[in-house]
């Protein structure tokens, strides 16, 4: 097996006429996303090259997802650019990427007119009622290898300029050969997900549907402000399995959403992005007895998860809930700040992965890739690149891995990483700004940041909605007249964490 196409292909020929993707606006069975996806494909194979990058600007939809899987049927690779991204992040992704084609809908393609961009912009009705050529496909399909790129999502960038973290077919095949099996998803299920398409947590939501045979119900992002609304909807679609992020899983027990209805249907939970507080946890285990939990880890660069921990018990509220072991075909292991092998219990190491599931790198950024994707200190007799997370973590007394945070300044924030670096730099940016600094509260999960200058907080945050994600802008603005600096001159990070507590 070479290509993800041969998931969509099996599960067309067991299950045509089955629900492959429903939005609650629209869906498609297996066979109209066979047949809409090769339409896709048959088109833009006129206007572009295998292995080139389309990128599909729409909102999460089943529209979404055929035009995905269009592009890989013309031999290239997809990139989700979310319409809620500001002009400022569009134009860097574009500028990083470069791609010949672009698919969007009626009604977005005037964001463009904003924009720096030469290459051809496609209506998605358009290539969708194209006429299918099937004998072209093929024969970009027998050319086709497990190493060409799948997707590319972009991450945040210490440099200001987001990376595009560019992921294969092989890749993403290893790690779905195992993942379903493991966790006994099959086309029973009925996969709620959540995830935005350019986060690499949807991959497991996409890619354990196509593979199983599964149907996937995509949750409109609005229901996770609403909880009742959203579990209407998991007990009206009799959802089964949640892959989220622990952020959208302690909305609905913060807001004591099952005070109102419990899914009963769910059986299956897994989650990840950051630390599961406990207590949260004990309120799903409490109200869905039945359902398996399991706490999943790995960043986006070694292909959605390295290694994973199922939960078999409820957690005491001072407890910490292991990431576990790495899954089938990953190498998982621990180097000191002297590149030697952490093995101890209780010593903190760097995590670093080896295996199939790497990325092939950074897109368009060779310098980048070759600082992360290095070759294993621990291995002098043959290449075998690693991938150097910079998150840290230790061997618990079962000889589980525990994580105990990051090397750097970048954080885990509502699920995503984040390099504060880069929110310092629009900052920075500002005539107004003298000097800033952004820290990260561990406990609060709320991102700060400090600044010497004459701009108002309000105004900043204001702002920074012009050139950040959401997700990103800080959380609160503290001015300073001046900002403290450690006796070597750099910038003192603890001492503002601690006037931030």
């Amino acid at each position: 097996m070479n290509n993800v196409l041969e998931y969509l292909e099996q599960s067309k020929n067991r299950y045509p006429h089955k629900i492959a993707f429903d939005d609650l606006t629209n869906r498609c069975t297996y066979e109209e996303l066979y047949d809409n996806s090769k339409r896709i494909g048959s088109f833009l194979s006129q206007y572009t090259h295998p292995c080139r990058p389309v990128a599909v600007y729409m909102d999460k939809s089943v529209e979404a997802l055929t035009a995905f899987l269009g592009i890989v049927s013309a031999g290239c690779f997809y990139t989700l650019i979310s319409i809620e991204q500001p002009i400022f992040r569009i134009q860097q992704i574009l500028d990083v990427l470069n791609p010949e084609c672009i698919i969007t809908r009626k009604g977005l393609e005037t964001t463009f007119a904003e924009l720096s961009y030469n290459g051809k912009l496609f209506d998605y009705e358009t290539t969708v009622q194209f006429d299918r050529l099937d004998e072209p496909l093929q024969k970009i399909r027998d050319l086709s290898q497990d190493i060409h790129p799948l997707y590319c999502n972009f991450t945040s960038g210490s440099t200001g300029v987001p990376k595009g973290v560019l992921v294969s077919h092989r890749s993403v095949i290893d790690f779905m050969e195992y993942f379903p099996d493991m966790f006994q998803i099959t086309e029973k299920d009925r996969i709620g997900n959540q995830a935005p398409f350019d986060f690499d947590v949807s991959v497991k939501d996409i890619y354990s549907t196509l593979k199983t045979g599964a149907s996937m119900i995509i949750l409109p992002k609005k229901f996770f402000s609403i909880p009742a609304r959203l579990l209407d909807c998991l007990c009206d679609f009799q959802v089964t399995t949640l892959i989220w992020a622990v952020s959208a899983l302690c909305m609905v027990s913060q807001l004591k959403g099952f005070t109102y209805k419990v899914p009963n249907s769910v059986n299956k939970v897994l989650f990840s992005g950051e630390a599961m507080p406990t207590s949260q946890l004990r309120i799903w285990q409490d109200h869905l007895p039945e359902a398996s939990f399991v706490n999943l880890y790995g960043p986006t660069e070694i292909t959605c998860n390295c290694t994973y921990y199922a939960i078999l018990r409820k957690f005491e509220p001072d407890e910490m809930i292991p990431i576990g072991k790495a899954f089938p075909n990953e190498h998982v292991f621990l180097l000191n700040k002297e590149n030697k092998e952490v093995t101890k219990e209780e010593e903190i190491g760097e995590i670093c992965v080896s295996g199939t599931a790497l990325a092939l790198g950074y897109y368009h950024a060779p310098e980048q890739t070759s600082r992360s994707f290095v070759q294993n200190p621990l291995n002098p007799n043959y290449i075998e690149l690693i991938y150097r997370t910079g998150d840290l973590a230790y061997y618990n007394h079962d000889g589980d891995l525990c994580f105990s945070g990051r090397k750097d300044f970048q954080i885990k924030h509502m699920g995503h990483r984040i390099e504060l670096e880069e929110i310092e730099r629009i900052l920075n940016s500002y005539p107004e700004v003298e000097r800033a600094c952004c820290v990260f509260h561990p406990v609060n999960k709320r991102i700060a940041a400090f600044y010497s200058g004459s701009l108002e907080g309000k105004e900043i945050l204001k702002r920074m909605r012009n050139h950040l994600p959401s997700y990103m802008i800080p959380n609160v603005c503290f001015p300073l007249a001046q900002l403290p600096v450690t006796p070597n001159g750099k910038m003192d990070r603890k001492k503002l964490l601690e006037m931030f507590s």
